[in-house]
């Protein structure tokens, strides 16, 4: 940005019009204004080292009478020629000092422009923007008290740049185009002497209109800015302009003309910062300072001799010598007591660290064991449940118990809501642990989406509520990714909406966003038309065990739901957003990118539903468990397609079943007695390699699902299940293993 130079050099233009209209001669300045004039000179035609010995002379004369009118500008005068070489820190002192003697002259037009060199000084650091702005705020405030029109088009135009820069066009723009106004109406009175200020506002005018696309109208403002700058040798706003001439025919796709421009720009610059006069004004400057660094040296040595003179004529130095060894003493006293202090410190850290390390002991052996008891609860809990929901599941099949159906629905629900709290317990427990890891497997978000609606029936029924499924056609069929976790997500969500709405809308929401290097961004929102959530609400539901009191409603649960959708999207990459209004409804949306799933085309659907026809020919399928509940359940669920089913209740009879039978899949326990699910797994696949083996368990699979793979097994089916997943997966096993016997 270059906006510092140029319309600072318009302000000292302005002060001229002023002594002008005050009837101050311009050619028969004295002394001061002379080299004011001649400094401002060398810094138009890039002579910065004269420039440099004008202003320090220039100060040095104005100390000398006390004028703090030109001491103010001699140091702004400074202040751009070390913000033209880049050297912020010396512009910045320099800028400082002439703002000093600015407010002790009383003068508005002075001072507004020392607030503008301050504000070009700030506005360029990135931390600094605001402070930059708040200094042109000031200039524009004096300016509208004097009703001064020729310094207002200095900050806006300045303020306007600054919002540009921070990529803020249409922040920016308005203050742009009211002091390209305000310049118009100058022009009557000063004809053509603000041309730098004309290229300058053009520029900005291109600059906005690119960022809007609109390339023709930028077009047009750059040219003009180009053609006044170039008509009068305006080397600075010429390379302003050319650079973001070049971006802007970047954007448009015409690298030719983007190169030409950049071209004319890196010649124009070269032109202005060449290596000779940066070296030069180093000169001058390094010279100033030796100066500068001989007089105060001189003063030193005229005081130190006075110094000196006094002491050798009074005896009050050997007080002073007596005074210092006292001192000197009780500075070696108070450091021994220091160090003393620092021993009994340290020592105490020592015993605090070892406090330390053994709290810290205890609470690792206290994690370890909340984790072993939510395991094991977790297991305990879900293998009841398993015969809860899977009995229910049955009997709600059974036509003859019509009249007890909804009964029997209260009954799964409330047992589904039961598995929903333990899961979440669970599920947080894992997190805080970082024991939860994202899986790639093939899933069809399709179906995924659907079961999710289908578990929500009952709820959906009870509060009179309809929910809409809006699925982009775009999305691939099949996709990567993990979807245990990406249903966790829509399973809280949704389960929120549909419990606190009632005889409202839920609308289910996946589109894609975009596609690129084969994935699928996949935008998700769950709305609803519910009580909606208040403003001051809306960080707390993220918070662990945080609710909302509902007055439609009286639901109550862990809390855990929205914290779990905000870790789980975390581990994605992914972030919650929310939009609620009280009384309104609500809509969570978030994104996900998966990848397209090439490989698992139309035909192998094909398969699969050839291996569901023929399921006539009777498949043999081994149930291993040691509850004879589970046992009725599983058997009862597989006999409905038609399997025939044979059940062992331990690891041995497994195995002897499995050596002395034919069996075409075998359901498999983990935690059995005797020998345990994954040892007698490792016996079957000593003499039989190829039975599909599937895991049916209810412990938590990711602290076992090395162990299980590595046994032999090949799936895993967590208890309690969903049935149509359950029977995915049974037949795709049974799939698989029928096309290697093909092979």
């Amino acid at each position: 940005m270059k906006k510092y130079y140029i319309f600072s050099l318009l302000a000292i233009q302005f002060l001229w019009f002023e002594s002008a209209a005050q009837d101050i001669p311009i050619i028969s300045r004295d002394s001061l204004e002379a080299l004011l004039i001649r400094a401002d000179e060398h810094i138009s035609a890039y002579n910065y080292e004269q420039a440099i010995d004008d202003s320090y002379e220039l100060i040095n004369l104005a100390k000398a009478k006390d004028d703090n009118v030109y001491l103010a500008q001699a140091y702004n005068e400074l202040g751009h020629i070390y913000l033209d070489t880049k050297d912020t820190a010396r512009a910045k002192t320099n800028y400082f000092l002439g703002l000093q003697y600015a407010l002790e002259t009383m003068n508005d037009t002075i001072l507004m422009r020392s607030y503008n060199n301050l504000g070009n000084i700030f506005s360029e650091i990135p931390e600094t923007v605001q402070k930059g702005i708040d200094y042109y705020n000031k200039v524009v405030e004096l300016a509208e008290k004097n009703q001064d029109t020729s310094e207002l088009m200095i900050p806006l135009a300045n303020i306007g740049w600054t919002y540009m820069d921070s990529g803020k066009f249409d922040k920016g723009y308005p203050y742009v185009h009211k002091a390209l106004k305000l310049m118009d109406h100058q022009r009557i009175y000063h004809g053509e002497e603000f041309s730098t200020f004309y290229s300058q506002i053009y520029m900005l005018h291109g600059r906005y209109f690119a960022s809007r696309k609109e390339y023709d109208s930028a077009s047009v403002y750059f040219q003009k800015s180009l053609e006044i700058a170039e008509k009068d040798s305006l080397l600075l706003a010429a390379t302003e302009s050319y650079l973001e001439y070049a971006d802007m025919l970047k954007e448009k796709g015409d690298y030719q003309g983007a190169y030409n421009a950049l071209e004319k720009y890196n010649d124009l610059n070269s032109r202005i910062f060449e290596a000779e006069k940066m070296k030069q004004m180093e000169i001058a400057t390094a010279q100033f300072n030796v100066n500068e660094y001989r007089k105060n040296l001189e003063v030193i040595k005229r005081e130190q001799r006075y110094q000196n003179q006094i002491i050798e004529k009074s005896q009050e130095k050997v007080i002073v010598m007596v005074l210092s060894s006292l001192v000197l003493m009780f500075i070696l006293f108070f450091l021994n007591k220091i160090n003393r202090d620092r021993k009994k410190l340290i020592n105490e850290l020592k015993y605090k660290n070892q406090q330390l390390k053994e709290a810290k002991d205890e609470a690792e052996k206290l994690s370890m064991l909340k984790t072993r008891f939510f395991s094991t609860v977790s297991h305990e809990i879900r293998t009841p449940l398993y015969g809860v929901i899977g009995l229910t599941s049955l009997l709600l099949e059974d036509k003859s118990l019509a009249k007890h159906k909804t009964d029997l629905r209260s009954l799964k629900f409330s047992a589904d809501y039961l598995l929903a709290l333990i899961n979440d317990v669970l599920q947080m427990n894992k997190m805080e642990s970082n024991q939860v890891k994202l899986e790639n497997v093939s899933f069809s978000l399709n179906d995924l989406i659907n079961s999710i609606t289908n578990s929500f029936e009952f709820t959906r029924l009870q509060n009179k509520n309809e929910i809409k499924v809006h699925l982009d056609e775009q999305i691939p069929s099949f996709l990567i990714g993990d979807p245990v976790r990406l249903s966790q997500v829509l399973m809280n969500l949704v389960g929120n909406a549909v419990k606190f709405t009632e005889r409202g809308l839920i609308e289910i929401s996946a589109i894609q966003r975009k596609k690129e290097n084969n994935q699928s961004y996949v935008f998700f929102e769950v709305k609803d038309n519910g009580p909606g959530i208040p403003e001051s609400k809306k960080k707390i539901i993220f918070e662990e065990f945080s609710q909302l009191e509902s007055a439609n409603y009286n639901y109550q649960g862990t809390g855990l739901g929205l914290p779990i959708v905000k870790k789980l999207l975390k581990l994605f990459g992914s972030q919650i957003h929310l939009e609620s209004k009280e009384g309104e409804g609500s809509a969570f949306s978030f994104v996900i990118a998966f990848k397209e799933d090439t490989s698992k085309k139309q035909e192998v659907k094909t398969r699969e539903e050839s291996i569901l026809e023929d399921a006539g020919q009777v498949k043999n399928i081994l149930i291993v468990d040691d509850n004879r509940i589970n046992q009725v359940v599983t058997k009862r669920i597989l006999e409905k397609k038609k399997f025939q089913c044979d059940v062992a209740a331990d690891g041995i009879t497994a195995v002897q079943k499995v050596r002395d039978g034919e069996f075409d899949l075998v359901l498999m326990d983990l935690n059995m007695p005797g020998l345990s699910g994954f040892e007698a797994s490792t016996e079957i696949r000593k003499f039989n390699k190829d039975i599909p083996l599937v895991a049916l368990t209810a412990v938590e699979v990711e602290e076992v699902r090395e162990e299980i793979y590595g046994s032999g097994m090949n799936d895993i089916i967590v208890k309690p299940y969903d049935v149509e997943q359950f029977y995915q997966i049974i037949y795709r096993n049974l799939l698989a293993n029928k096309l290697s016997e093909k092979v």
